[in-house]
């Protein structure tokens, strides 16, 4: 016949500790229901006198193994459930790390073509600069060797006996002759003499 009766009450009639009735609940080794709440053991006669002959009274020993056990699998779920949340900790820490990683390398690829095209454009703009102002430098070293400074060309006269007023006439008269070394801008009043052979005017 069996007797329902509260998890306090069980652990008497069995001569468990409270912690060993919940225990065998867990595992299925003894029958219960919960009624407002509470836990209600199911407890057979012929159990509870087999057990109350089998322990007539629990000795402290017996009592202290049942706890320590009991803390020793508690433990042992607690650890279990820490390993498990450690491990689902490692999996977010390493996915996170992994899209870092994407990430970083998808923007270095998008910072290498951003600078390369910058630096075709600057090719560009160079070459075109080039192709605008290279003809321009060429043209003034040519100009710059083809004719002198009407300074130099005094200085010359001068050295073979020519006075400023002489120099002046002679500059003046070649051009009305249309002497392809004296050229004058009519626009810039300015003349360019050629760097060239004036033995002639000496």
């Amino acid at each position: 016949m069996e007797r329902l009766v509260t998890t306090s009450e069980a652990a008497q009639l069995l001569g468990l500790s409270l912690q060993g009735v919940h225990y065998r609940i867990k595992n299925g080794q003894l029958k219960s229901i919960k009624q407002g709440g509470k836990t209600f053991v199911y407890v057979t006669e012929f159990f509870q006198q087999q057990n109350q002959q089998a322990n007539p009274k629990p000795t402290q020993a017996q009592f202290n193994q049942e706890s320590f056990n009991e803390s020793i699998k508690q433990l042992t779920e607690g650890k279990d459930e820490q390993i498990s949340l450690l491990k689902q900790s490692i999996g977010f820490i390493k996915e996170q790390y992994v899209n870092e990683v994407r990430r970083l390398e998808k923007n270095q690829k998008r910072i290498i073509k951003v600078f390369n095209s910058e630096i075709k454009l600057l090719q560009s703009a160079f070459n075109e600069m080039r192709s605008i102002y290279k003809p321009q430098l060429l043209s003034t070293l040519h100009t710059e060797q083809k004719y002198i400074s009407i300074n130099d060309f005094f200085l010359f006269l001068k050295q073979h006996d020519k006075n400023n007023e002489e120099i002046k006439l002679l500059i003046l008269n070649r051009i009305k002759q249309k002497d392809s070394r004296f050229i004058y801008n009519k626009k810039t009043k300015k003349v360019l003499i050629q760097n060239t052979d004036y033995t002639d005017l000496i």
